[in-house]
């Protein structure tokens, strides 16, 4: 019920919608239990008991008022006086002008209130999916690399389609469905209070049947989403990964991975369907065992003279009470469906109740422009229990370049993104011109940095788009940032110039072209502070030369923090500082540190200058 209530939330503002749908379910309720009424005076004229009616009719019209009685009334007045001055068969054609005219209001009133939940689905679908990316956006990184991005798309697309589809659909069944269940029997307790009493007696018993099956729906539609997800990070993985499923012949082996889950999850959804098709059936035959029950008991009473029903009453009676079973049987399959809505509902809330743990503090400052220095203090910083740097102290000048260097899992990455704060450090402080960037706002941190990383991050749109991201550069200044990123020869050569759409993450270019579009957007972004992971690392020989070229104009008067595997391509950094094991072991310049006997350093760089001669 909570899981409902909070996605109904999303339809606010509730006034804007719900009085008038109520205005229209009661209008629809009202014309369809006269459509049903009325065929007791239909049956009067076709029985010939109308002396009765007319005795029964009042002499004049009842004072208005807002009742049952009031419509009884009116209608047996109208009635009456038809029969005085047309006959039988002008009551006739009058009941069957009713008819028709109750039938028309009570279908548009339904038309009308479907509109309104229409617009109400539409909202509450929209700000539910529009939260949940809001949220994508603001957790940090450490959520990502702990989850599937398979199972965060399936969150977006099935989850949501599934919350409109067996929760924002029902509501309809959940508002007007009881609605028109309790005007029904209060018509029915107006014509006889002891039928409808026996009416009663199997409610408790198929309502607690329905529950035990909607609580076993629950846990099966959990099992479900679950499998979907995991099945959608296979796909997604299967077309990230599809070059290296060709190349070493795993077609069939990802395969299997594949109708592992596909199975799984359509034996789950099977399960799901059989138990969620037994509410319907289920309250059918109890609304009918009901039905012939009340056939027997009132047919008794009726021919026996125990009832002030007369037989074309009773008729319409059971008529009326027959209506009673399509409200129940649609609210008892709306209680089965929602049950799979809730649990998607439960799967989306969960991301957007996902606090970032990387966000603004509530007396955030904005950083200053970048004048001095950057300064890592006394830093520590682990991956859950994980410790991965140990005491890291560095002083970064303005103007100058850094160099971080060493083994694989050293730490260099993640001293890099401590600075941008994708992550906050464990202890110890990160400090720009004695400004804690804890106690800055995020976005005026990350507005002083560029970052190009070995993986170019590049986006399925035009080159143009790519370069020009999220600054409102002209078309002259995107051009010279080409330039500048030896971008602009290969730009212009392409089939559309500077207005080609290079794919999906850049899939059309080479590695170099790519590099080259990513230093081009950082250069544009003309950041105080640049941060190079591994930027030249996957490039061949003549790429590297044009983004080495391309690099060294950015860093120009900038201030650059540089992570590299090739020592060569930073030798001429004003300090180099040699991590290992989350620790500093070594800083220098290239010339202090191969000079330096024994050292990481001087061992790194023999290594790969053999490696170079070979």
């Amino acid at each position: 019920m909570k899981t409902y209530l909070r996605i109904l939330q999303y339809a606010r503002p509730i006034a804007d919608f719900l009085p008038l749908y109520l205005v229209y379910t009661l209008l629809t309720i009202f014309f369809s239990i006269g459509n049903f009424t009325l065929i007791i005076p239909l049956l009067d004229v076709l029985f010939d008991t109308t002396k009765a009616t007319v005795a029964d009719a009042p002499t004049a019209m009842p004072a208005f008022a807002l009742s049952i009685a009031y419509v009884t009334g009116a209608f047996k007045y109208y009635f009456g006086q038809i029969i005085a001055e047309h006959g039988r068969i002008g009551a006739l054609t009058f009941v069957c002008l009713v008819v028709v005219a109750s039938v028309f209001f009570s279908n548009l009133f339904r038309y009308l209130s479907l509109r309104l939940i229409a617009r109400v689905r539409a909202r509450v679908i929209r700000g539910l999916r529009l939260d949940l990316y809001q949220r994508i956006l603001q957790l940090p990184l450490s959520f990502f690399s702990g989850e599937r991005k398979g199972d965060l798309m399936s969150r977006f697309t099935n989850d949501v389609q599934e919350v409109e589809t067996s929760v924002v659909n029902t509501l309809t069944g959940v508002i007007r469905d009881p609605l028109t269940i309790v005007f029904y029997f209060v018509v029915l307790f107006t014509m006889s209070t002891q039928l409808t009493l026996f009416s009663l007696l199997l409610l408790p018993i198929s309502g607690g049947i329905i529950a035990t099956v909607s609580k076993r729906l629950r846990r099966q539609a959990k099992q479900s989403q679950k499998t979907l997800g995991t099945m959608l990070s296979v796909i997604d993985e299967t077309l990230g990964g599809v070059r290296v499923i060709k190349a070493f012949n795993a077609q069939k082996y990802i395969l299997g991975k594949f109708m592992d889950q596909n199975d799984q999850y359509a034996r789950t959804s099977r399960s799901i369907d059989n138990t969620r098709d037994l509410a319907s059936p289920f309250s059918e035959f109890a609304g009918v065992t009901v039905v012939a029950g009340l056939l027997y008991f009132g047919g008794v009473m009726v021919l026996g003279g125990q009832s002030d029903l007369t037989a074309a009453k009773f008729i319409g009676y059971i008529i009326l009470f027959s209506q009673v079973l399509t409200p129940a049987k649609a609210l008892s399959s709306s209680f089965g469906n929602i049950q799979r809505g809730l649990v998607a509902g439960e799967r989306v809330l969960s991301i957007i109740d996902t606090e970032p743990a990387i966000r603004d503090q509530p007396d955030a400052a904005v950083l200053p422009p970048f004048e001095h220095e950057i300064e890592f203090q006394n830093l520590q910083f682990s991956y859950g229990e994980t410790p991965v740097l140990f005491d890291v102290n560095l002083k970064i000048r303005k103007g100058s370049t850094v160099a971080l260097v060493g083994s694989s899992g050293g730490g260099k990455s993640t001293l890099a993104d401590l600075l941008p704060r994708f992550y906050d450090p464990s202890a110890g402080q990160i400090l720009i011109d004695g400004h804690d960037l804890r106690a800055c706002t995020l976005h005026s941190v990350r507005d002083q940095m560029g970052i190009v990383t070995q993986e170019s991050i590049l986006f399925n749109d035009s080159i143009f788009n790519n370069i020009r991201f999220n600054t409102q550069a002209t078309e002259a200044e995107v051009i010279e940032a080409a330039k500048i990123a030896n971008a602009h020869e290969f730009i212009v050569a392409s089939p559309e110039g500077y207005q080609t759409v290079i794919g999906d993450r850049g899939s059309r270019l080479s590695g170099g072209q790519r590099q080259r579009l990513s230093i081009a957007r950082a250069i544009l972004r003309n950041p105080p502070i640049l941060i190079l992971d591994e930027a030249t690392s996957a490039l061949d020989t003549e790429s590297e030369k044009l983004v080495q070229e391309a690099l060294q104009r950015l860093m120009q008067n900038r201030t650059s923090l540089v992570i590299a595997h090739r020592l060569s391509t930073v030798q001429h950094a004003d300090e180099i500082v040699v991590l290992q094991h989350g620790r500093i072991v070594e800083r220098g310049t290239h010339d202090e540190l191969v000079r330096r006997q024994g050292g990481v350093y001087q061992r790194l760089s023999s290594m790969q200058t053999n490696a170079a001669l070979v």
